[in-house]
């Protein structure tokens, strides 16, 4: 069946009855997951070695199960495997950070990105076998071309992009979530239409052999975690 966005139709409640999983079922599921999302890391060198476009799907299909402000599902997800496209898309990009790195970002902003090892050069885009453009949509077009306004956007995105990245990373496959900015450049190259916009570029696929990632530290839980 289609989906129908919800305007002013009655609350139709249906059961909802999942099954109850064991106490240390539970806390043995939360341990294994903690213990492999601890070990995910964004990528910016990838093989150019095939991965299974299936896992991809499946992956996004994940993300679109995201909760979202009143149900109204504010994404779509581009899936780029086109080279000319990709190479389209890197070229702009790398034309937007150029400039971004030469100084429109700002030294308090090149600082904090210095210790990333991050520049202009974005071979990830093209080497990368996958391509996830996510858009938000800042509002409906209906069958008439009418507008109705969609609400927390940007939350809800954000919570899908989140959800994309796990199921990315717990089917074995590196991600990054690259932001050039401005990025309204991906609506041209991807002809997408006026209510959507661009919210990040996810390239996908295994890790280079010769991958390296900065030595990081996480926030210890005790920094991120209240009680109350």
């Amino acid at each position: 069946m289609a989906w129908i966005p919800i305007h002013d139709q009655p609350y139709d409640p249906v059961p909802y009855r999942p099954t109850r999983v064991s106490a240390d079922e539970s806390l043995r599921a939360a341990a294994e997951l903690r213990a492999k999302m601890d070990q995910r890391r964004t990528v910016r060198a990838f093989s150019t070695d095939p991965v299974p476009e299936q896992v991809v799907i499946d992956a996004i299909a994940v993300a679109a199960t995201a909760p979202s402000g009143a149900h109204q599902q504010p994404w779509t997800f581009v899936l780029v495997t086109d080279p000319e496209v990709r190479a389209n898309i890197r070229a702009a990009a790398e034309q937007e950070e150029q400039i971004s790195y030469a100084g429109r970002l700002g030294e308090e902003w090149l600082s904090a990105l210095r210790p990333l090892g991050t520049d202009h050069s974005k071979p990830h885009l093209t080497d990368a076998p996958f391509l996830i453009v996510v858009f938000e949509q800042r509002y409906y077009l209906d069958n008439e071309g009418e507008q109705h306004k969609h609400y927390y956007v940007d939350e809800s995105v954000g919570i899908a992009v989140g959800m994309l990245l796990t199921a990315l990373h717990l089917a074995g496959l590196a991600a990054l979530t690259h932001t050039p900015s401005p990025m309204k450049f991906l609506s041209e190259v991807l002809n997408r239409p006026r209510n959507e916009k661009a919210f990040a570029v996810i390239p996908v696929g295994y890790p280079s052999p010769e991958a390296t990632v900065p030595a990081l530290v996480r926030k210890e839980l005790d920094q991120v975690l209240v009680r109350v």
